[in-house]
């Protein structure tokens, strides 16, 4: 069997296939060991692969080896985890499109337990006025000595106050990027980047020497957004980046936060518009820490769990259609394009492998992965 961390690399190299895509793959399979060895007619089950794309794949897995890859990477960029890595962040597994990989430099020990403090993320515009730079140095200062890890891009502006306020309180703080690790953009945050690579983290999807470009910074803000257990948005006019993460934070299941602005100014306008959309009102420091503080804290888990088990295609197929909800049959039967034959047989096998439990009334639920 492939190694599970070379196939996320060599699924990462195939044209076509993106992190959503990825996902849906790995999820099918609950390997993609598993998926690197299906056959294209296989493949063409999971929803997004279409012939054309299947064909794609074949050729492509005839040429990558993906145990050369893992080797060639170790030795050039070192630095990087996949969601194989029991150091990838769980949190950030959990959206529908999770980087397949994740450089970094600076202090990975951060991630080294998924118990981590609360990690919170404040993004802005590159512009704000002195209220705004003002409020986000509060924000990022008290939070920081509450014990919370600051996240923001490393953007001039907003990201750059909320940085440097987390820094100056000894705190830490996790840079998302728009290139490579290893570059620094915008240059005039030379100092503040080697800063953070000293006492926070330098994270990125891109590999090393790979330049700023527009299409790159929308992108990044899923990770900004899938790493925090809240999002802050201190200052933004209507037309910004922040929005875009502030958008992706609410899809992603996180709370958003907003600080109220003038309708004088035109910076404060995206933010006005947030919380038009139902975004939460700062009204302040204290009530800010007391909302945050009542977010339950993070279990220590792995990104590895039972699905992750090498189970054939078919039994993953009706494994991920069971919950700690009890399911009927006839549900599972009806949303699955499979013979109940066959579908009862792969039950009886995931029952065997302590998966799943058969409750009265053909009614199945996921056994606890504690026991």
């Amino acid at each position: 069997m492939l190694e599970e961390r070379a196939c996320w690399l060599a699924w990462s190299k195939i044209p076509g296939i993106g992190p959503v895509l990825l996902k849906r793959i790995y999820e099918y399979f609950g390997s993609l060991a598993i998926a690197w060895e299906a056959s294209p007619k296989t493949l063409l089950q999971v929803e997004g692969i279409g012939e054309r794309l299947s064909e794609i794949v074949r050729e492509k897995r005839s040429h990558l080896q993906p145990e050369r890859l893992l080797k060639q990477y170790e030795t050039e960029n070192p630095c990087f985890w996949t969601p194989a890595d029991t150091d990838y962040p769980s949190l950030l597994f959990e959206i529908h499109d999770p980087p397949p990989v994740l450089y970094y430099r600076g202090r990975y020990s951060l991630f080294n337990h998924q118990g981590f403090a609360p990690a919170v993320g404040i993004v802005g515009t590159r512009n704000p006025s002195e209220y705004g730079k003002r409020w986000t140095h509060k924000l990022s200062s008290s939070l920081t000595q509450q014990g919370f890890i600051i996240i923001s891009g490393l953007a001039e502006g907003i990201d750059t106050q909320a940085h440097r306020s987390c820094l100056d309180h000894s705190g830490c703080t996790i840079a998302v990027l728009g290139t490579g690790v290893d570059m620094v953009y915008p240059r005039s945050n030379q100092v503040l980047y080697e800063q953070i690579q000293a006492q926070g983290l330098l994270l990125s999807e891109y590999s090393n020497g790979v330049p700023p470009d527009r299409s790159h910074f929308p992108r990044r803000n899923r990770i900004i957004a899938g790493l925090s257990r809240a999002v802050l948005v201190t200052e933004a006019p209507k037309r910004s980046g922040a929005l875009i993460t502030a958008q992706l934070a609410n899809e992603y299941g996180r709370d958003v936060y907003v600080l109220p602005g003038s309708l004088d100014n035109p910076r404060c306008l995206g933010c006005l518009e947030l919380l038009n959309q139902g975004g939460q009102l700062i009204l302040g420091l204290e009530c800010l820490l007391k909302s945050l503080g009542a977010m339950p804290p993070l279990q220590p888990t792995t990104v590895v769990s039972k699905p992750r088990l090498h189970l054939q295609p078919s039994l993953n197929q009706v494994f991920q259609m069971i919950s700690q909800e009890p399911i009927f049959l006839d549900k599972i039967v009806e949303a699955l394009s499979m013979d109940t034959g066959v579908i009862l047989s792969a039950l009886v096998q995931l029952e065997l492998l302590g998966l799943v439990t058969q409750l009265p009334g053909m009614h199945y639920q996921r056994c606890d992965e504690n026991s």
